[in-house]
């Protein structure tokens, strides 16, 4: 009974010696590391040191001349300038240590000799140049109270600073501390950074010389003549900060005044800065462009690492997988390009469709519109059911405070930019003042605002956001997918009249849900119903949900929990005629993709009349005439393509000629930013001239006039 035990503490033994080993050769590792580093330091250091020395060498410091070289001191009032148009290199003053110490510094002295001069002379020609140009032309200068010339004013100017620099260099000559003199050499290249000072008055001068012309006559006093203002205007010898006129100049500082603070005012913002870059006549992409912002990965990429965050019920990895279209299904009627696709996950799957597009441009110049490719919707899913709010709103602000400092927000404050969110707007809406209420208040920021929001619900009473269609499970990647289903739409046949997918709301006072499933269940022969009660599965499986839709003529759509439904899209790629029962469950939503003349693809039935039993649902859907339906449903097959999102993973010319959600969706934010464009350019003080709870009015008719459907939208 012993042997295994003793083999056991043997190998115990052996596993013990194995591991001790091995810390052993790790600890051995990492002091040779540490030892590498100290050394490279320690050489780094010594090698630091021996610059500085060398540096500092009493033979390497440069005495200037005193009676050429001006130097910046606190104290001067009015320190020389050099001339602009040439520019000096102070390494390129010599410093050699191969040389004996008088030779180098007899030699350094020639050096800075040469340049002063060569300097000096070149400012008096340029001076000479000035006051000829200004001489030019004028015959006589009569002047009441003649000042003293230009020329005779800037000379003794320049005589007292070198009087004061050779004053103060010789009290300075008179000190041997070696520290002074490396202080001296340290600020000697400040002699050569003065002009720096000068270029941005020179150029504000010459850019302001035709507003000074135009405003002689206008704003000089009758004592001062305008080669008195020219004169102050074009003297570079002296900062403008540092003049100081005499007392009985003060009509000549009030108007110089008049011109400064006229200068200072801030410009008006050109057209031209709202406008992209023109690119040339034929360029297919004109007016089309748009540039995607990089956002740190911080808003997108790390949320999609970090999927197993996002819910605490969903596997939110599985479905952000195949560029956010989820797991691939079977093929369905015989076509392929089927995925279990979440609705949540609609800004990845437009994120990756944006990288195909076919004019996106990595030079903001020339984009009209700029996407920002934030995951709102995924970002908020983290902490919606958290316990701290202010969760929710800290990656929204991160973001708007990023995307200010971009110089693309600043050419129409952000009016040109665009998002796409895969919720409802209803959970972007939360007040300040309600901390704990649901969502965070990313659509109530002023910076989104100024933008353009795309969701699959928007809401009727707000200018930026816009409505897109909810993902569907159909996901063709070729034109030939695309036909094949719409022939497989047309010939299919429909068992049933209406059918309703669905679970009761009875917690909500206003739902009509109820009273609709009851008049499906009492048209037993004419009404499929599918009730998502708690525990069926069978309305969380694309195929059951399809083969529903697939065997009816019409669907029932009322509202749910707020005004639209995913399933309205799933019934209509299903070929199936939409039935509404309020406005804003579609008509006043999805304006870009679904038609004008609701009446061509759509029956709609007042809820109000069904939630008071005036209608009965059989019998307006059983006296529509069969040339109607079929026209209906042909417009219904024709709207697929436009209410799907093409595979991110195809490529533009694969699909042919239709266009899906995602070229509808761009399409009019393009029209969307253009038409503020104009506004703006023409100057209107107000975007929006209309109020923006009539939001949903104006984006569907054009006009804010009474409207039968106001009821459905008049605010308690």
């Amino acid at each position: 009974m012993r042997k295994p035990h003793r083999r056991g503490g043997t190998m115990a033994m052996e596993k013990s010696s194995s591991k001790y080993r091995t810390q052993f050769w790790y600890v051995a590792m990492a002091s040779f590391l540490l030892w590498l580093v100290l050394l490279y330091l320690f050489s780094s250091s010594a090698k630091t040191v021996h610059n500085h020395e060398r540096l500092f060498r009493q033979e390497n410091i440069i005495d200037l001349p005193v009676e050429n070289v001006p130097q910046n001191h606190e104290s001067d009032e009015a320190p020389v300038v050099v001339s602009e148009d040439i520019s000096v290199d102070n390494s390129s003053l010599p410093v050699s240590v191969d040389i004996s110490p008088d030779d180098q510094m007899s030699e350094d002295k020639k050096v800075v000799t040469d340049l002063v001069e060569e300097l000096e002379k070149e400012r008096v020609e340029n001076e000479k140049k000035r006051v000829d140009l200004v001489i030019t032309g004028r015959s006589s200068r009569i002047k009441r109270g003649r000042r003293e010339p230009r020329k005779a004013r800037s000379s003794g100017r320049l005589e007292a600073d070198k009087k004061r620099v050779r004053q103060k260099d010789d009290d300075e000559s008179n000190v041997e501390n070696s520290d002074e003199n490396h202080q001296a050499l340290d600020k000697e290249p400040n002699f050569f950074e003065a002009k720096k000072d000068v270029e941005p008055k020179k150029a504000q001068v010459d850019d302001n010389d035709d507003d000074l012309e135009s405003k002689r006559g206008k704003e000089l006093p009758n004592d001062l003549t305008s080669d008195d203002v020219e004169d102050d205007n074009t003297s570079e010898s002296e900062p403008k900060t540092q003049r100081k006129f005499s007392s009985n100049n003060n009509n000549t500082t009030k108007a110089k005044n008049r011109v400064i603070s006229k200068r200072n005012q801030p410009k008006r913002v050109g057209k031209v800065t709202l406008r992209p870059r023109e690119t040339r006549s034929n360029d297919p992409c004109k007016g089309k462009y748009v540039y995607m912002h990089e956002v740190p990965a911080l808003f997108n990429e790390e949320l999609l690492k970090n999927c197993w965050t996002l819910s605490r019920w969903t596997d939110m990895c599985e479905l952000t997988s195949n560029f956010g279209l989820g797991p691939r299904l079977p093929n369905m009627e015989g076509v392929s390009g089927w995925y279990a696709t979440n609705q949540f996950t609609l800004e990845v799957i437009f994120h990756n469709r944006m990288k195909q597009y076919k004019c996106l441009t990595k030079d903001s110049s020339l984009a009209s519109a700029v996407y920002v490719p934030y995951y709102p919707g995924l970002d908020l899913m983290r902490f919606l059911w958290g316990p701290f709010p202010f969760m929710r709103d800290a990656a929204a602000l991160d973001l708007m405070k990023w995307l200010r400092e971009s110089p693309e927000w600043k050419r129409m404050d952000g009016r040109d930019h665009f998002m796409v969110a895969g919720r409802t707007t209803w959970d972007f809406m939360r007040t300040p003042e309600n901390e704990s209420d649901w969502g965070n208040r990313l659509m109530i920021l002023p910076e989104v605002r100024n933008m353009t929001m795309l969701l699959i619900e928007s809401s009727p009473w707000n200018y930026h956001g816009f409505a897109v269609p909810y993902p569907t499970y159909f996901h063709p990647s070729t034109y030939a997918e695309i036909i094949q289903w719409q022939m497989r739409m047309r010939r299919i046949n429909r068992r049933y009249l209406f059918s309703f997918v669905g679970a009761p709301r009875p917690n909500l006072g206003d739902s009509i849900r109820t009273e609709i499933m009851d008049q499906c269940k009492a048209s037993r022969r004419k009404c499929k119903l599918l009730e998502c009660v708690s525990g069926s599965q069978k309305c969380y499986k694309p195929d059951q949900i399809m083969k529903f839709f697939l065997s009816s003529t019409f669907c029932l759509q009322p509202p749910g929990d707020s005004y639209t439904r995913r399933s309205t899209f799933d019934s209509i790629l299903a070929g199936c005629i939409p039935v509404f029962f309020h406005p804003g469950s579609a008509y006043a939503q999805y304006i870009w993709h679904l038609p004008k003349d609701i009446a061509k693809y759509s029956v709609f039935i007042p809820e109000k009349n069904v939630k008071e039993g005036k209608v009965s649902i059989e019998n307006v859907l059983s006296r529509i005439p069969r040339t109607k339906i079929f026209a209906m449903r042909e417009q219904v097959i024709r709207l697929i393509p436009r209410l799907m999102y093409f595979n991110p993973s195809s490529k533009s010319e694969d699909t042919g000629r239709f266009e899906d959600a995602f070229d509808v969706a761009v399409e009019g934010v393009l029209e969307r930013v253009e038409g503020l464009r104009k506004r703006i350019e023409e100057g209107k003080e107000e975007i929006f001239d209309f109020p923006e709870q009539y939001s949903w009015k104006y984006n569907v008719f054009g006009n804010v006039e009474r409207h039968e459907w106001d009821p459905y939208f008049d605010r308690p």
